[in-house]
C-alpha cells in the first residue's frame, strides 16, 4: 500500500515516522515533537546509513526523516538507496546546511521535502504532514527558485559550477571551502585520507583546476558566495 494513503486508510492509526540522524540530542528532540501529535508516532531511529535499512525493514515506517550529513555516508546517497529498495517510502530531508546547497539534489534523489535544522523545531510537524499528504515541502524562497528555474528552462542554478560533482565530492568541496585540510575532512566524514585525496583529484579534474591551490581558492570563493564562483 502506498504510504501516502496508508495513514488515511486505518482510522485512528498514527503515521509511523523513522528518524536517521547521527546526533542523539537531535533524534530525541524530533521524537518528542513528533510524538506529541495524536496522528504521528516515531517508530524507529538510526544513527547511520549502515543501520537504516535494517530499521526500515523492522519498523515499516510511512516516512523517514534523513539527515544530509551522516557519519558513514552522504544522506543524499542514502536517499537513493532507500528509494531503490522502497520506492513508495516517503522521505523528508533534514540538514544544517543551506538548502541552496542540497535541496535540489535531495529532491532529485527522491526526497519529498527539505527542512533546515534551524527551523525544524517550529516546522518539522508541518513538513512531515505535508510530505505524508503527497505534497512537496520546501521553504517559500527555495520553492520559488525551483519554479523560476523550471519556467525559464535554465540548466543551471547559483551552483552551476559544481553541478558536475557527485554528492560526496560536493560535500568535500564545501569543507575545503570552509578551510579544512585533507586530514580534517577525512576525520569529519569518517573516510580514509587516501579516499579524500582521490575525491580531491576528481574534483580538480571535473572543474578544470590545475593544482591544490586553485582548488582551495575556487572552493573558498564558491563557499563564501554560495555558488558565485
Amino acid at each position: 500500500m502506498d504510504p501516502r494513503k496508508q495513514h488515511e486508510k486505518a482510522k485512528g492509526a498514527r503515521a509511523r515516522i523513522m528518524i536517521v540522524d547521527d546526533h542523539p540530542i537531535v533524534r530525541q528532540g524530533l521524537s518528542e515533537l513528533i510524538n506529541q501529535e495524536k496522528d504521528l508516532l516515531v517508530c524507529g531511529e538510526a544513527e547511520d546509513a549502515c543501520h537504516t535499512m535494517q530499521v526500515i525493514a523492522k519498523t515499516n515506517p510511512d516516512l523517514v526523516i534523513v539527515d544530509v550529513s551522516l557519519k558513514d555516508r552522504n544522506g543524499v546517497e542514502l536517499i537513493k538507496d532507500i528509494k531503490a529498495k522502497y520506492p513508495n517510502l516517503l522521505i523528508l530531508t533534514l540538514s544544517m546546511h543551506d538548502e541552496s546547497l542540497y535541496a535540489e539534489r535531495a529532491m532529485r534523489a527522491g526526497a519529498g521535502g527539505y527542512i533546515m535544522k534551524e527551523e525544524a523545531t517550529k516546522n518539522v510537524v508541518t513538513a512531515v504532514r505535508t510530505v505524508l499528504d503527497g505534497n512537496v515541502y520546501l521553504s517559500s524562497s527555495m520553492a520559488a527558485k525551483m519554479v523560476r528555474k523550471l519556467i525559464s528552462g535554465e540548466s543551471g542554478t547559483d551552483n552551476f559550477v559544481v553541478d558536475c560533482l557527485s554528492d560526496r565530492e560536493l560535500e568535500i568541496f564545501r569543507l575545503i571551502g570552509d578551510g579544512d585540510g585533507t586530514g580534517r575532512i577525512a576525520e569529519k566524514l569518517h573516510l580514509s585520507v587516501k579516499t579524500v585525496e582521490t575525491h580531491r583529484e576528481h574534483i580538480k579534474q571535473k572543474l578544470g583546476l590545475s593544482d591544490a591551490i586553485e582548488l582551495r581558492k575556487c572552493a573558498i570563493r564558491w563557499t563564501s558566495g554560495r555558488g558565485a564562483v
